[in-house]
């Protein structure tokens, strides 16, 4: 009954062996499929994310995103956004863990770290959106904010189109000018740009940046390509935004997750607005599921109002558990205290592995000995045991 521990060796290994390439197409082709389940039945069982802010001793918060697979797990992953961490601290902005539990017994199943993943899903989503949305020979790639998440997404979107150049803008020159580096593994030539030119020559323009709630929108608006994409990714908190609402209205606009993007992405700009009816569209899923809708707004400005929900992760974390299998990686632990005596809180935990790898549960007086675990499967879920098991 121990815990599945993904740890970042285990994940940086498995970048190594999978390959980069590779383990963002799984992540593409997994979000595609869970996107286009969820838009066919029409359920959500991801809430809108809750949390904190955090004012001292630095701005940031720290936010909870479950989502449950009824019958099956239920994952949760805690991230913090801490825009000050790289200059001041030396971490990312982004930090966050996943964990899984199983659904019968609320059991811990598995934990991972989610710096990686959340990047990686978070540009696989762009990848989802755009290919849908814009040209499949959309050749320009823009960028506005060039820290982590910048990487993911022009590698996510070289993923799916021809990409044969990057346009990038930030507000601190270094990250601009490093971004070259970061994305060498890439072979896309990339060019520093300002907002306005990489609107009017690009094809999909992503816009990742930490702007400040209330602050100004991060790309202008102003002469663009016809079918231009933007994926708005930046926006995850009330009143922030990135773009400006006259670009919004122009748009078609699609959002990952519609109640929490009305809250807390771009879809906020047009609360209690006429045309919003006009402007917001089917949600991400049900392009997924129909994708003869985005065809038919293909040739105009579209955006997707990214936010980030936690059927993403849940599905990032499958992928995560499977590749971590193929490489062999990964370590068990026992974080749970599980009494032997169920009714006694301060009886001994049932400790150390049984025969044939199964725990070893010591009958205590007048309490039944406990049936064994069933096997965990690549998912993190446990599996029913035989009966030769028990």
């Amino acid at each position: 009954m121990d815990t599945r521990l993904i740890s970042p060796s285990d994940v940086e290994q498995v970048v190594r062996v999978i390959g980069r390439h590779e383990l963002m197409d799984r992540v593409i082709t997994r979000l595609a499929q869970g996107l286009a389940e969820l838009g066919r039945e029409k359920r959500e069982t991801s809430p809108t994310r809750g949390g904190f802010d955090r004012d001292y001793p630095t701005p940031g918060v720290l936010e909870w995103m479950p989502h449950h697979v009824p019958g099956d797990s239920i994952t949760i992953k805690t991230v913090a956004y801490s825009p000050v961490n790289p200059q001041r601290y030396g971490l990312p902005t982004i930090l966050s863990n996943l964990a899984r539990y199983d659904c019968a017994t609320g059991r811990l199943v598995a934990m991972a770290d989610g710096v990686v993943l959340t990047a990686v899903r978070t540009g696989a989503a762009s990848a989802v959106a755009s290919r849908l949305l814009a040209p499949p020979d959309s050749a320009v790639v823009g960028v506005i904010g060039a820290g982590a998440q910048a990487v993911t997404q022009v590698h996510a979107l070289s993923r799916v189109f021809p990409v044969e150049r990057v346009l990038v803008w930030d507000v601190d020159p270094r990250h601009a000018a490093s971004m070259a580096g970061r994305t060498a593994f890439l072979g896309l030539p990339t060019e520093v740009a300002r907002p306005e030119v990489i609107l009017a020559r690009a094809d999909v323009i992503s816009t990742v940046t930490s702007v400040a709630v209330g602050g100004a929108p991060v790309l202008p608006h102003g002469a663009h390509r016809p079918h231009l994409h933007v994926n708005a990714v930046g926006s995850d908190l009330v009143g922030k935004t990135e773009l400006p609402r006259s670009l919004v209205l122009e748009a078609f606009v699609t959002p990952d997750h519609p109640e929490q993007a009305h809250r807390e992405g771009e879809c906020q700009q047009l609360a209690g607005d006429p045309a919003r009816n006009r402007v917001i569209g089917p949600s991400l899923g049900e392009l997924c599921a129909e994708p003869e809708l985005a065809l038919a707004v293909r040739d105009r400005l579209t955006v997707f109002d990214s936010t980030g929900f936690a059927l993403e992760d849940h599905l990032a974390l499958d992928v995560l558990l499977e590749a971590a299998d193929e490489v062999g990686v990964g370590s068990r632990v026992q974080v749970e205290y599980h009494p032997v005596d169920t009714l006694d809180p301060y009886s001994a935990p049932v400790r150390g592995p049984g025969p044939a790898g199964r725990p070893r549960v010591p009958a205590a007086r007048g309490v039944p000995v406990a049936r064994a675990a069933g096997r965990p499967s690549p998912s993190g879920r446990e599996t029913t045991p035989s009966p030769e098991e028990l």
